[in-house]
């Protein structure tokens, strides 16, 4: 079975939990927080990945970094994981999670890259258009990548949308290459 098939039966179900516990919000704090600790250390995923440490270690340690920061369901739903032997898949797990709460919410996670670092104004004005164009809020992300000399680059789930300079520098190239080539013939 995959590792998005295992990571999503088990966020379905813990978010079933939330929702029948009417405490969606708050469940979804605590994924936030352990998904962003995860997604931010390294040491942490190999540590949980690492089948010689044992289980009791692996959940020693998570209780001693999220402590009373989450509820107690939410520590014994993270305890249930490593005793399932899914510790591997944690990220993918909470990630789940929390793409079912924004699905839920009519929300889509967008990431935004842009050659430097955007104002508050372009940045209001581009969620707004992308809220018309995909019809649901947008919940973006932002990073800069100096590379791409100009512009930025829209990622929204599977799709991107690329209205970089170095896009379009690269699509020129590209085109006079094509015509070259012709001429050449």
């Amino acid at each position: 079975m995959s590792v998005f098939r295992i990571s999503y039966r088990y966020a379905n179900s813990f978010f079933q939990i939330a929702e029948e516990r009417k405490s969606l919000n708050k469940f979804a704090d605590d994924v936030e927080l352990v998904f962003n600790t995860l997604a931010h250390s390294k040491e942490l995923r190999v540590v949980l990945r690492n089948p010689v440490i044992k289980q009791n270690e692996k959940k020693k340690l998570l209780s001693k970094i999220f402590g009373s920061k989450i509820q107690k369901a939410t520590s014994d739903f993270l305890e249930f994981i490593i005793e399932k032997n899914r510790e591997d898949i944690l990220t993918e797990i909470m990630s789940e999670f929390l793409i079912l709460k924004d699905q839920k919410e009519g929300i889509v996670r967008t990431r935004i890259t842009s050659s430097v670092e955007l104002t508050d104004s372009i940045k209001k004005e581009i969620v707004s258009k992308l809220e018309k164009r995909i019809n649901n809020r947008v919940k973006p992300e932002y990073s800069v990548d100096h590379n791409l000399i100009g512009g930025f680059i829209v990622k929204i789930q599977d799709t991107v949308l690329d209205a970089s300079v170095k896009h379009q520098l690269d699509l020129l190239r590209k085109k006079f290459s094509e015509e070259i080539s012709i001429s050449n013939n």
